[in-house]
């Protein structure tokens, strides 16, 4: 039987390097203290790395730097919603930033959310939380929020062949189809386009 370390450690390494996550995301594997000192015996070791209070991630690593890269800020924003209750959804800016279809790097990422109003100090950028009432918060999919929200950013008559192609190849191929029964809350126009790529994925 695999003692809590070793289950730890492998739900670490089952996802990707990047991963943010809170104790709570292992409480179906053991007891609230065993997880917590089991988190602080892998910081030590330097597996994980402290991001915020009670916050670790799985670092992502520079080929080119050879050094630890800096947190994931949307897998610190959907970590915090995870471990505080929330539901969040980015802002249309940081959606577009999150796709590639803005060039800026920004300082700070914005996301809405129904819990209180927060900022995080994450290196040193800024995680911002602003309350709202969200519209469309019934997305099953992080990917839906994200490109519901981007699409509404560029609007309308901004959506090319060129915006489809970019936001095609950001969402992995196989989360198109479950993104299009998923969106169907979202504005008319909004998922007729995510429809529209689903179909030019699928070709």
């Amino acid at each position: 039987m695999q003692s809590v370390d070793n289950k730890v450690v492998s739900r670490i390494y089952g996802h990707k390097r990047g991963w943010v996550f809170s104790k709570n995301d292992f409480l179906d594997i053991g007891g609230d203290d065993a997880i917590r000192k089991s988190l602080s015996r892998l910081e030590i070791k330097g597996t994980i790395r402290r991001v915020l209070r009670g916050l670790y991630d799985y670092p992502r690593h520079s080929k080119l730097l050879n050094e630890p890269m800096g947190p994931d800020l949307n897998e610190v924003a959907r970590a915090l919603a995870r471990k505080s209750g929330w539901r969040i959804q980015p802002s249309e800016n940081t959606a577009l930033n999150l796709l590639g279809l803005s060039t800026q790097v920004p300082a700070q990422a914005v996301y809405l959310s129904d819990g209180p109003s927060k900022t995080f100090a994450v290196g040193n950028r800024e995680l911002i939380f602003r309350k709202r009432v969200l519209k469309e918060s019934g997305f099953q999919l992080s990917e839906s929020d994200l490109v519901v929200q981007a699409l509404k950013a560029l609007g309308r008559e901004r959506i090319d062949t060129e915006i489809r192609d970019k936001i095609a190849r950001a969402i992995p191929s196989e989360k198109w189809g479950s993104m299009v029964r998923d969106t169907k809350t979202a504005p008319a126009w909004v998922h007729n386009i995510i429809r529209k790529i689903a179909d030019e994925v699928a070709l």
